[in-house]
């Protein structure tokens, strides 16, 4: 385990400890610097998005004042779950470090096969998703394809 895992777990025990979440910590890095630390704040926000590696992204992008994080990596107390992945990818950053895999999660609770096996079909959806005015909503999308000075992520 190299030093920023230590702070990522270091992260996960904190908020346990607190009572903010679930026993998840991340920490980003910026040139060998540690840009953001967080735990997971599920509990103490109410927010079902406030995951570690989220909350830590939200820092980063804030300290750094831009949304790009691909010359960061990123040190988790455990694989990410699906949301944080993504989140994760969408701040370009490259490089993930994880302790323990989504397996171990799922032993104490936390499981993300449900979604993995709902995103593949071979479970029953338990969200019901129905596709409504599409033509109108397209009228945004062309809006900000003629846009002239707008900005890509």
């Amino acid at each position: 385990m190299n030093r920023f895992l230590k702070l990522a777990l270091k992260e996960a025990y904190s908020g346990v400890r607190s009572g903010s979440g679930g026993p998840f910590g991340a920490v980003i890095v910026c040139k060998r610097k540690v840009i953001a630390k967080a735990h997971n704040e599920v509990f103490s926000t109410n927010d079902p998005s406030a995951h570690a590696e989220i909350v830590a992204i939200r820092k980063a992008s804030k300290k750094l004042a831009r949304f790009d994080l691909s010359d960061c990596e990123i040190y988790s107390s455990c694989e990410p779950c699906p949301m944080c992945f993504s989140a994760i990818r969408w701040a370009k950053i490259k490089k993930l470090f994880y302790g323990c895999i989504s397996s171990d999660a799922e032993k104490i609770g936390f499981g993300d096969n449900g979604i993995y096996n709902e995103i593949r079909g071979k479970a029953k959806k338990k969200i019901i998703a129905k596709q409504l005015g599409r033509k109108e909503c397209l009228a945004i999308f062309a809006e900000w394809e003629n846009k002239k000075a707008k900005k890509m992520y």
